[in-house]
């Protein structure tokens, strides 16, 4: 089998980011079933992104079919997709209004900076600093939602929520290992 890194650390890294966004994809496809598809369509849509990253990060990491700018590019254009459709076209309405306006201006920076690190086509002169402030702020989103359903009243759907919030973070955080990696690589 031809994997991409041999640094055991790397290889952790990226097969816990799958392992860990396998999984919680599977939660909340389970809890489509469980809460109905009427209910949670919107979450379905932003799985096809989060299963396609998954897939390219397994392409990527066994060297199959897949370069380095390819990869770049669409695992981007996905994390990019569901910030835009999650957070600032379709924000799901939260309790506070300050926490809110953060998570949409705080979005919004997350986009601009994937925009500006990404679509260049010298990304390898990105500093690890770049690369791992687009996983900060992916965090500092969800830890800002996590805030918000921690204070509401809980119901049926919070076990649910507390997943599909936290998976997107968990693919940045892999997409900024495999970047790291090549990086490296290259130096």
């Amino acid at each position: 089998m031809n994997i991409r890194f041999k640094n055991k650390s790397k290889i952790i890294d990226v097969l816990v980011t799958v392992a860990g966004g396998f999984l919680s994809v599977g939660m909340v496809i389970y809890g489509v079933f469980y809460l109905g598809v009427r209910e949670t369509w919107p979450e379905l849509v932003l799985n096809l992104f989060y299963i396609a990253s998954l897939v390219m990060m397994a392409m990527y990491f066994f060297k199959y079919k897949i370069t380095t700018m390819q990869f770049n590019y669409w695992c981007s254009l996905c994390v990019g997709a569901t910030v835009l459709l999650r957070d600032i076209l379709f924000a799901p309405p939260l309790e506070y209004y300050a926490i809110h306006l953060a998570c949409l201006t705080i979005s919004v920076l997350l986009v601009l900076m994937l925009t500006y690190f990404y679509a260049r086509k010298e990304w390898q002169t990105y500093s690890k600093r770049n690369l791992w402030m687009i996983c900060i702020i992916d965090t500092v989103i969800a830890a800002l939602y996590t805030l918000d359903i921690k204070l509401e009243p809980g119901n049926q759907y919070t076990n649910y929520l507390m997943t599909e919030i936290w998976i997107r973070p968990t693919i940045t955080y892999g997409l900024v290992a495999c970047f790291i990696s090549e990086k490296e690589e290259y130096n």
